[in-house]
């Protein structure tokens, strides 16, 4: 019988172990150029002239039964990279000047560089450089192959300094940015969902030697279901420390991969490298709601109510909260509205919930709403 919840306390590293026994075959892969220790490696100009069905069939596997990340060598030219990466050194120079340096999710803050939402920035910047780059016919391959069309791409870029330290492994959004208590809540086909939500991508703007720390995968980790319960405990941790995989890359390389495969961005122990990339986040469509609704205004509008209903113990505060306000931290301006305490940002929902906890006048609701609005917008690009 098909498991309905996932409880942490049967997460076991030996489950694992037995899904990490799958090996990847060349003869399931015949577009392939080679099979590099369990990853899939493309040639960009040899699946350009192939059949693109067959192309996205094979993507498909790969990232679904198969190991859980495709290498595409050559995949962007080096002068359509180059122009981007001149816009993006120039972003971080920017940051420095104004003493906004933006942190990670998963290493130490400050000891990297960060652009968040690099996708509009480059838009408003360099409106011709963001033409040819986000022009790449295989960027459009694979995300329809993953997500179908309708696709909604977003992109931050990571810099790993020389002597930078590098991620600890971990999985991705959706799940992957959720606590285990969190996480947890969701019943297990929503953990089964999580994965096809999202497509993670990376372009190499730079060469990158093993020693300038490429990302480390465990290839098809991404099928272990209890993966989002997992990543964080020690003994997952120490077990893909000792058994990561980690290519090198060149200029214009591209890697995509399943959100769910454990993985983490190497340590940069080159002297002079400092290591670029262009983290791009692919969402599907389907995660939407039908109708656009203001929530500020609803909120604003009920919470005498709520408020006034607030001591009696037969009203649940929080399923009304759950429908009226905006329960999840995302999407958002990371730039301004930055993760406190966790991975994701105040919600909507949890501002609402204090209001009514510390008995907030109205006016003062309002403007902690109004702010909160503000944080999320990106109109200071």
């Amino acid at each position: 019988m098909t498991k309905v919840w996932f409880e942490p306390q049967d997460v076991r590293l030996e489950d694992l172990l037995e899904v990490l026994k799958a090996e990847t075959d060349p003869a399931d892969y015949p577009l392939a150029a080679r099979v590099e220790r369990q990853v899939l490696v493309y040639d960009a100009e040899r699946i350009r002239g192939a059949e693109s069905r067959a192309v996205q069939t094979e993507f498909i596997r790969a990232l679904g039964d198969g190991p859980g990340l495709v290498v595409l060598k050559g995949a962007f030219g080096k002068d359509v990279v180059d122009a981007a990466t001149a816009e993006f050194e120039a972003m971080i120079e920017q940051q420095h000047r104004a003493g906004t340096a933006a942190g990670d999710h998963f290493a130490t803050p400050g000891a990297n560089d960060r652009v968040w939402n690099a996708l509009e920035k480059l838009a408003l910047r360099a409106p011709e450089v963001f033409v040819r780059y986000y022009a790449n016919d295989l960027l459009a391959l694979v995300a329809r192959a993953w997500l179908g069309p309708a696709y909604q791409v977003t992109s931050q870029v990571n810099v790993v300094n020389p002597g930078g330290e590098g991620q600890t492994v971990h999985r991705d959004y959706h799940l992957g940015f959720q606590s285990d208590v969190t996480a947890a809540l969701y019943p297990a086909h929503v953990h089964r969902l999580s994965s096809v939500l999202t497509l993670q991508g990376a372009v190499a703007h730079c060469d990158m030697p093993v020693e300038s720390g490429p990302t480390l995968y465990l290839p098809h980790s991404h099928k272990y279901e209890l993966g989002y319960l997992a990543w964080r405990r020690p003994e997952f941790g120490d077990h893909f420390v000792a058994n990561h995989v980690q290519l090198p890359l060149e200029k214009g390389d591209a890697v995509f991969f399943n959100p769910a495969l454990f993985h983490a961005a190497g340590a940069n122990r080159s002297a002079g490298i400092h290591r670029m990339a262009n983290l791009l986040q692919i969402s599907s469509a389907f995660g939407r709601a039908m109708e656009s609704v203001d929530r500020v205004r609803m909120a604003v509008t009920l919470y005498p109510v709520l408020r006034a209903l607030g001591q009696d113990d037969a009203f649940d505060l929080d399923t009304v909260i759950a429908a009226a306000a905006e329960g999840y931290a995302f999407p958002t301006n990371l730039d301004r509205d930055q993760p406190i305490g966790g991975l994701a940002p105040r919600t909507q929902a949890e501002l609402l919930r204090q209001a009514l906890d510390e008995d907030w006048p109205t006016d003062r609701l309002r403007q902690a709403l109004d702010e909160h609005a503000v944080r999320r917008r990106t109109d200071d690009i």
